[in-house]
């Protein structure tokens, strides 16, 4: 299974829309981790036969969706989070915490706008960076494949 993770795409539609059409042959799952959720979802709406998921961010107001979920797909829990109310800016102590308190393979977040990737005491920890406004280098997204139950992630940039 293919999941595509986005986040923090400020009210940059385009680029949601492209990340979709790029991957709408070969990704099952769409993830956008906040602060960019009315263009993601309203991009949902054209793309039957996906499944979306999106998170409120800090900067989405009036967006009723949760700031964080916990999902099991092919067998592999996973945590996202837009991650500012785990304070990831600061430290991923407490996003690590509570991925490993809730039994996950995978903790994904935003919020940061830099893509990171690393993997601590068997969980990891994926930051896809910002699609639209990146903190420094290019703009991107996240890949995770599910193979055999585990998370195989991927960094790209647009």
């Amino acid at each position: 299974m293919r999941i595509v993770v986005l986040s923090d795409s400020h009210g940059n539609a385009a680029v949601v829309e492209q990340i979709i059409r790029r991957h709408q042959a070969d990704a099952e799952v769409f993830l956008h981790l906040g602060d960019g959720a009315r263009e993601f979802e309203n991009a949902a709406c054209l793309y039957e036969g996906r499944v979306f998921w999106g998170l409120r961010g800090n900067c989405d107001w009036g967006i009723d969706l949760p700031s964080e979920r916990v999902l099991t797909l092919e067998g592999v829990r996973l945590f996202f989070c837009h991650g500012h109310t785990l304070g990831v800016k600061s430290t991923l102590g407490p996003l690590w915490e509570r991925a490993r308190a809730e039994g996950c393979a995978l903790a994904l977040y935003g919020h940061t706008h830099a893509a990171h990737l690393e993997r601590r005491d068997g969980i990891t920890l994926m930051n896809p960076g910002s699609c639209s406004r990146p903190r420094e280098g290019k703009p991107g997204y996240g890949i995770v494949d599910l193979v055999n139950g585990v998370p195989v992630c991927n960094l790209v940039t647009l």
